[in-house]
């Protein structure tokens, strides 16, 4: 039973074998019909699209043609209208140049016309004159024989008296011209030494200059004077001041143009003379001692200055620049309270415009630093000012209207001219700086008189320290054109009979009024 079951297995493996390869050879050949059909169809299709593009391709390439075609038949009407267009110029440049030829022809004709016409009037012409010189040398020789001079010998004649005709008439003016210009000369000479004498009076030279010392007797001049004046010698050495010692009561004479060395040496006496002891070697100590006390003063007096207007933050030389002004003086106008006044009236003018008024104080305090140097320089003391705001750390504006304040540079700020009107206002009013009082009251009487003596006027006053002559006119006898015309009359009969420093402006006022009264 084992070995049929074997062999039946056997045989059914044998028939499913065979049978599984009928099946796969049927299922091969079955897949090779569908893969040759399938094959066919993609060939089909590659045919079909191929010949898709190919039509496609063919198009493109028509039409790309096309396009190439068009664009050479563009070039090429381009190029024939650039031909075109260079032809005609080239037809017109022709027709220029022959217009031109035949112009120049014409005028080259003409020009050989003239050229003939004219070489024969140049021949008609050296045949006159040739006919005029042999006629001007038979005048000439018939002059010679009439005359009995020849033609040399008159003209010598004849230009040394034209010479000696116009040396007469050149000394002649010479002679005026030297006469006008010493008459001129002696009038502006005197013009200006009468000028400098009212605005300088001697006494306030003698009072920049010279310091008076008191002394309780005259036994304590000998004491100064020393043996042999080695005392007083000793004093001038030390302190670089001359001491005068007089026949004047209790009193004794420093002069220096120094204020500061002036004061030092009066300070120095004043110690001496208390203290009784006066030797050489004491004075130069008592003199060293007051020149630093003297140095420290000025400080202190530039501290007190810029705390009292209210300034801070100036440089420390600039400090005593201001303390040094207490010992200046401008036009006998002490230079400290000068600038003070400066200071104060322009703070006052900076906060009625509405400006920064401690910058303005600044500038007005600092406008003459450049008075203040000992040595002198060639600048203006304006400009040297400025150098040396700049030089302290100034800031422009103040620099600027210190350096602007006499018109030496260019205002650069409101400042600047602010500055300028204060110091004028400090400097011109009456009084500020010192003059003779009656001369200058005088001269405002006489300012008003010259108008008064000028028909129609009603009233003549003089304002502005004399610097203009207002004059009020009755206008029933002066009219609009003639008070333009007295204004003239009267500012020269000024020019001419007085003399005044600066100008004098004349305004003469006109007026009309109609009063009724209505009751």
């Amino acid at each position: 039973m084992d070995i049929i079951t074997i062999i039946i297995g056997i045989v059914g493996i044998a028939a499913g074998f065979a049978i599984a390869k009928i099946i796969e050879k049927s299922n091969i050949s079955n897949l090779i019909k569908n893969a040759k059909k399938e094959a066919a169809s993609i060939l089909k299709d590659a045919n079909l699209e191929a010949e898709n593009i190919k039509k496609d391709k063919i198009l493109q390439a028509k039409e790309r043609f096309i396009e190439l075609k068009s664009e050479h038949e563009q070039v090429i009407l381009a190029r024939d209208k650039k031909v075109a267009e260079v032809e005609k110029r080239v037809r017109d440049k022709e027709s220029q140049v022959s217009n031109e030829l035949s112009k120049a022809k014409k005028v080259n004709e003409d020009f050989e016309a003239k050229t003939a016409e004219y070489n024969n009037k140049i021949e008609v012409l050296d045949k006159k004159q040739a006919e005029v010189d042999k006629l001007h040398k038979s005048q000439l020789q018939q002059l010679e024989v009439i005359s009995g001079l020849s033609a040399e010998e008159a003209k010598e004649q004849l230009v040394e008296g034209l010479k000696a005709e116009a040396k007469t008439k050149a000394m002649s003016h010479i002679q005026e011209t030297i006469e006008e210009a010493k008459l001129t000369a002696q009038q502006e000479a005197k013009k200006i030494i009468i000028n400098t004498i009212q605005r300088v009076g001697t006494e306030e030279a003698v009072e920049n200059c010279v310091s008076v010392f008191n002394i309780e007797s005259d036994d304590v001049k000998g004491r100064i004077i020393g043996r042999e004046g080695r005392n007083i010698r000793a004093l001038e050495a030390a302190t670089g001041v001359e001491i005068i010692v007089d026949d004047t009561p209790e009193a004794i004479i420093l002069s220096c143009f120094d204020p500061v060395r002036r004061e030092i040496a009066r300070l120095s006496l004043h110690k001496l003379v208390t203290d009784g002891r006066i030797h050489p070697a004491r004075i130069e100590e008592v003199v060293a001692k007051t020149a630093k006390q003297i140095d420290d003063e000025i400080i202190e007096v530039g501290k007190r200055t810029v705390i009292d207007l209210g300034i801070h933050g100036l440089h420390p030389e600039l400090i005593k620049v201001v303390g040094r002004m207490k010992y200046r003086s401008s036009y006998g106008q002490n230079l400290l309270q000068h600038s003070r006044e400066v200071s104060k009236l322009c703070g006052i003018m900076a906060a009625e415009l509405g400006l920064n008024v401690k910058l303005a104080k600044r500038a007005g305090l600092l406008h003459d630093i450049g008075k203040v140097p000992d040595t002198e320089s060639d600048l203006p003391h304006a400009l040297l000012g400025m150098q040396w705001a700049e030089k302290y750390g100034e800031k422009e504006e103040v620099c600027n209207a210190i350096g602007a304040h006499h018109d030496e540079i260019e205002m650069k700020s409101l400042l600047s001219p602010i500055i300028q009107v204060c110091d004028a206002i400090s400097g011109a009013r009456p009084g500020a700086r010192r003059q003779v009082l009656d001369s200058y009251i005088q001269r405002l009487k006489d300012l008003e008189d010259v108008a008064y003596g000028f028909s129609g006027v009603k009233n003549a006053y003089a304002i502005q320290a004399g610097r203009e002559l207002r004059v009020i006119v009755e206008s029933e006898k002066v009219s609009d054109d003639n008070a333009a015309n007295l204004s003239f009359e009267i500012s020269q009969k000024i020019q001419t009979e007085m003399t005044y420093p600066g100008q004098v402006k004349v305004t003469v006022i006109r007026e009309t009024r109609a009063v009724n009264i209505a009751k």
